[in-house]
């Protein structure tokens, strides 16, 4: 884990390691400073001269600058290093996402994620803070601070020896009864986030029904569940702070009064006033320094979890990968599906996918059909291998789909997903996701055969619209139009709309086929659709029917052939008949 974490410091490593240089200078220097004050306590009981005072004030006052300039440093070097390291921990967890398949992301969650980048990065990134500062000056004050007490404190530095191991076992008790809980809480995290996602993603359907105090309440549960578990922790991680106390001022009494009775006793032959007012501040030092050291662990404890989380993230492997000397060329937009099957889960029951056999021909128009579940989108998402087949195997251009590079393959088949999503930014810039050098005459064009053109015009600013995140200022039509423009702009040898006209009326469908048909003759075109209107005029229609092929054939064929194609097509156009009957 450490070492997985340790790659993302680069090119903040030289502020992490001049922060310990500094922090033990300081430390140091705040070790020798109790020492001349003892010196010069004795000096002046012994009655000293002015000059002797003044000297000793000089050195105290060049010191104390020192200690502090050394400390202002530490701090600037430590934050540089901590919040450059939490920046190159997300830029690697996002660069990581990127690389990832559905399958990965259906592993952690889209709410996951996104807890992981924010919350985990900070607990990391504030544990690591202390670790370089901190973690160093405790540690260094500890020992130092115990070497000068003993040597100039003798038997009183004994306290410490019983201190310091109370103290480690308290601390380990405190972090053992914690831990678990911690983990539990970020688990939690993860389904309040999600519950926060769905909630805002969903909003029209909670207004239109009516569903906010439910919500509310829903959330307030688990938000509350979070709560009790951060309590209990945080009670268990409080103890701490009054385990600490009372050993300090413990340690602090025995001193005093030990101490003031050797003094007395000895009449300061064997302790002088001076090194008992070093020993103070040493033992103060030394308690201080404890108490540093338990603030380290209990932020560790705290993002130990959060680590192992990001961790998680960073050394998971994409399920989908380009092979070794990958094809970078797709002949054309043929595809084969021979003797495939596939389920999203390795765990998974059933198939989504069986027995599917299926040669499409390049330049082909295909429409797909069936009822909900029938895993149309699933066959889709095979071809330009959004996911990799369970058994068979899937072949465009003839040539098995993992054996191209992803890059090339994903650019040659242009898919328009079911939930289309249009990113903040202007008209142009989202059409630019298909092609980033594209021309306004090409964009113009793709809009053209998109139907989208016609609704761009009317804007204002025309194709330098501001598109709100997600195409939340357009409506659905415009958004799939918009979303089939970028796929066109790609110029694929395989276009694939994933009921991606749903929203438009029947004209502007036809129209678009239409251009489809005349315009881009040579790609092969498959269309998912619910209506029968929108895939009738195809080649071949494929009618699905619980992820297996039911049948395959022209509109007339499969009026003769196919029961589930004669349903549908009655049932959607029973309306029309009766009207033309009247």
């Amino acid at each position: 884990m450490i070492k997985t974490l340790a790659r993302s410091i680069r090119e903040y490593k030289k502020a992490s390691i001049i922060t310990p240089l500094l922090v033990t200078v300081e430390v140091i220097l705040e070790c020798i400073i109790p020492f001349i004050i003892a010196k010069l306590v004795n000096e002046m009981q012994a009655g000293c001269g002015m000059n002797v005072i003044v000297n000793y004030g000089i050195q105290l006052v060049v010191m104390a600058i020192l200690s502090l300039a050394f400390g202002v440093a530490a701090g600037n070097t430590c934050a540089t290093a901590s919040t450059g390291f939490a920046r190159n921990l997300r830029g690697d967890m996002f660069y990581r996402i990127q690389d990832y398949s559905f399958e990965n992301i259906d592993k952690f969650s889209v709410s996951s994620l996104v807890t992981r980048m924010t919350t985990d990065v900070v607990n990391v990134q504030m544990s690591y803070m202390m670790i370089i500062r901190v973690a160093i000056r405790g540690p260094l004050m500890l020992i130092f601070s115990f070497i000068m007490g003993f040597a100039m404190g003798g038997r009183l530095a004994i306290i410490f020896l019983v201190t310091i191991p109370l103290l480690s076992i308290g601390l380990a008790l405190v972090i053992r009864a914690a831990t678990p809980i911690f983990r539990r809480v970020f688990r939690k995290y993860d389904a309040l986030n999600d519950s926060v996602q769905e909630n805002v993603q969903a909003m029209r359907v909670v207004k239109s029904y009516v569903r906010e105090e439910y919500e509310k309440k829903k959330f307030s549960a688990a938000a509350e569940d979070v709560c009790k578990d951060f309590t209990r922790a945080e009670r268990i991680m409080a103890l701490n702070n009054p385990m600490m106390q009372f050993c300090i001022y413990a340690g602090m009494a025995f001193v005093l009064s030990f101490g003031s009775y050797v003094v007395i006793s000895s009449q300061g032959t064997e302790i002088a006033v001076g090194q008992m007012s070093a020993i103070l501040t040493y033992s103060f030092q030394i308690l201080m320094s404890l108490m540093m050291l338990s603030m380290v662990f209990v932020m560790i404890t705290m993002s130990t979890e959060s680590a192992e989380r990001i961790v998680e993230v960073l050394t998971e492997k994409s399920s989908l990968t380009s092979p070794e000397n990958a094809l970078s060329e797709v002949r054309d937009g043929s595809i084969d599906f021979e003797n495939v099957s596939f389920k999203y889960s390795k765990k998974a029951e059933r198939m989504a996918l069986a027995d599917v056999d299926l040669h499409i021909k390049s330049g082909e128009f295909i429409g797909i059909l069936g009822g909900t579940g029938s895993s149309k989108s699933t066959l889709v998402q095979l071809i330009p291998r959004l996911y990799d087949v369970t058994e068979g195997c899937v072949k465009v251009g003839g040539t098995d789909v993992r054996k191209y590079d992803l890059e090339a393959l994903r650019n040659s088949v242009a898919v328009v997903l079911q939930k289309n999503v249009l990113f903040s930014g202007t008209i142009k810039d989202n059409l630019r996701w298909g092609n980033p050098n594209a021309t306004d005459e090409e964009m113009l064009e793709a809009c053209k055969l998109a139907q989208a053109d016609e609704f761009i015009q009317q804007f204002p600013d025309k194709y330098d619209t501001w598109i709100e995140q997600g195409g939340a200022n357009v409506s659905g039509g415009q958004k799939q139009r918009l979303c089939i423009a970028r796929a066109l702009l790609k110029n694929p040898k395989v276009l694939i709309l994933d009921d991606s006209t749903s929203a438009v009326d029947t004209r502007t469908d036809a129209l678009i086929r239409q251009g489809f048909r005349e315009f881009i003759p040579e790609t092969t075109k498959i269309i998912i659709a619910q209506r029968v209107a929108s895939v009738q005029d195809a080649d071949r229609i494929i009618v699905m029917d619980g992820g297996r092929i039911s049948a395959i054939g022209n509109h007339d064929e499969l009026m003769k052939t196919s029961e589930i194609y004669r349903e549908v097509y009655t049932s959607q156009n029973k309306a029309g008949d009766e009207d033309v009957q009247e």
